[in-house]
Formats: C-alpha cells, structure tokens, sequence
C-alpha cells in the first residue's frame, strides 16, 4: 500500500483533523493490507508465512471491531457499513 491510498484511507474515516490513530482507521487501514494479501495469496498458495501474517492481520481486526461495538455501537455500524465488512 503506497502513502498516497494510505493517505486517502486516513481521510475518509478520520474522526478530527489530525487523527490517525483511532480504531476507524486502523481497521480501514488493516482491511486494505488483509485485501492485498488475500489477492497474493490466491496465486501463491504454498506461502505459508504469509497466510500466518494474514491470519494475524484478521485477528487484530476483529479485536478492534469488538472493541468498537462494545464502547460505540453506532460507530461500528457506521463503520462496517462503509467498508462492507459483515454481510
């Protein structure tokens, strides 16, 4: 992912003007590089460490997304919906 999408990602789920830490963009930013990974894994599939990272990458998300419904539920659904995480 180069600075330019991580840029753009950042500015459409900030939360204030400086913002580049809130859960919002973390797990915009993790469902960018969980795609990209999913994409090189369906060509590569014998690459077993990066199936690990993905694995890893999933995981981190969901504890983010828990975290998000338990404080602010309107956030997370606001969230998933942009994203079009959950079906």
């Amino acid at each position: 992912m180069n600075k330019e999408v991580k840029q753009e990602i950042i500015s459409n789920l900030r939360v204030h003007e400086t913002d580049t830490g809130s859960p919002e963009v973390q797990v915009a930013l993790l469902t960018g590089r969980i795609n990209h990974l999913s994409d090189h894994l369906k060509s590569h599939r014998k690459d077993h460490t990066s199936r690990r990272g993905l694995l890893k990458m999933v995981g981190h998300r969901s504890a983010l997304l828990k975290y998000l419904s338990n404080n602010d539920n309107k956030r997370y659904k606001i969230l998933i919906e942009k994203l079009g995480i959950r079906k």
